[in-house]
């Protein structure tokens, strides 16, 4: 059983950063791959950003390339996902999931979700 708790979501104006953190507790930490999505109210959760496990290579989804950086520190059992330029359209409701099982970029493809972090892009 592995336990994800994300922080560092809040309210920021646009073209500001902000840094989320997400804790894993339990078997092999932060190992498996693992992934941020988010989900806007009345959408769906759009995939992110993922980081595989073997390699360390890292993915992105089309709308932040070259705005987010996912990063890992297995050490700590952190992953991060640090947000610069941020757009109101990033408002969302942002979720740490864990342990593929599935494909990388779909919500049905992890095992472990956190209970997710709010970040607000004011414009």
């Amino acid at each position: 059983q592995v336990q994800l708790v994300e922080s560092g979501g809040g309210l920021v104006q646009a073209g500001g950063s902000l840094r989320l953190s997400c804790v894993a507790s339990g078997r092999a930490g932060t190992m498996y791959t693992m992934g941020w999505f988010r989900q806007a109210p009345g959408k769906e959760r759009e995939f992110v950003a993922a980081i595989i496990q073997s390699g360390g290579r890292v993915y992105y989804g089309d709308s932040v390339k070259g705005r987010f950086t996912f990063s890992r520190d297995n050490a700590k059992n952190t992953v991060y996902l640090q947000m610069n330029s941020l757009k109101p359209e990033d408002t969302a409701v942002y979720y740490c999931a864990g342990l593929l099982v599935g494909s990388y970029y779909t919500p049905s493809g992890y095992k472990y979700w956190g209970q997710g972090s709010q970040v607000t892009v004011s414009s």
